[in-house]
Formats: C-alpha cells, structure tokens, sequence
C-alpha cells in the first residue's frame, strides 16, 4: 500500500458546513459528495428543514481521508471502504469500556495516594 500523502486542508471552525462549503473545502463536485455519501454510510449529513444537507466537522473530515484514499493513494471505492472499517474497529478497539476506565483511575488514584504517604 502507498504511503499516504496527507494533504492538509483547513477546514473553518464551525459546527454544520452546507454541502457547497464541503466541496469548496474539500475540492470535489457536490454530485462527487452526493455518490460518496451512497457508497460510505459512515459519511451521514443531517437534513435542515429545507430538505439542505448539513455535514459535521467528522463528516467533512472523513471525506477528506476518503478523498486521499481515492485520489492520492488510488483506492478503489471498495478499498477505501474496507479501510475506513478497519480504521474504525481499530479506534473502537483502542477504548476502554467504563468499567475498565472506571478500574483504571482507581487503581491510578491508589498508587499516588500511596507514592504522595512514600513522599511524606
């Protein structure tokens, strides 16, 4: 596989972006933004009241991976897909359950508390 090439983008700080702000930001067509959004299901813009799709910051920065994958890594869609899946049970897999993270500060807070009794 390709070393990816990371293209920075900048993307403004704000909360939605309409779908003509994302292919300005990102440099796709807006019909290239519709046909990503039928072949990755993680890309899920809201619906303002007026029917106008509202894409998150997570939105438009998936598709700036998708993006690299297809245009500067030369994915296929298929293998663009496939690895945003694995990216993401890789992320999922990365967390601590609650009660694992719940565990973990416990103990952390035992062992200060008895380093800080060493210490005085």
């Amino acid at each position: 596989m390709a070393q990816p090439t990371m293209t920075t983008v900048e993307i403004p700080d704000k909360l939605y972006f309409k779908i003509g702000e994302v292919s300005e930001i990102v440099g796709v067509e807006a019909h290239v933004l519709r046909f990503w959004e039928s072949e990755f299901k993680v890309i899920k813009p809201q619906r303002a009241s007026s029917r106008q799709r509202l894409y998150r910051r997570a939105d438009v920065e998936t598709i700036v991976k998708i993006k690299e994958m297809l245009y500067g890594q030369g994915f296929t869609i298929a293998g663009a897909r496939k690895a945003l899946q694995e990216q993401t049970k890789r992320e999922k897999a990365g967390r601590l359950s609650p009660e694992q993270e719940a565990d973990f500060f416990s103990k952390l807070k035992n062992e200060l508390l008895a380093i800080k009794s060493l210490l005085e």
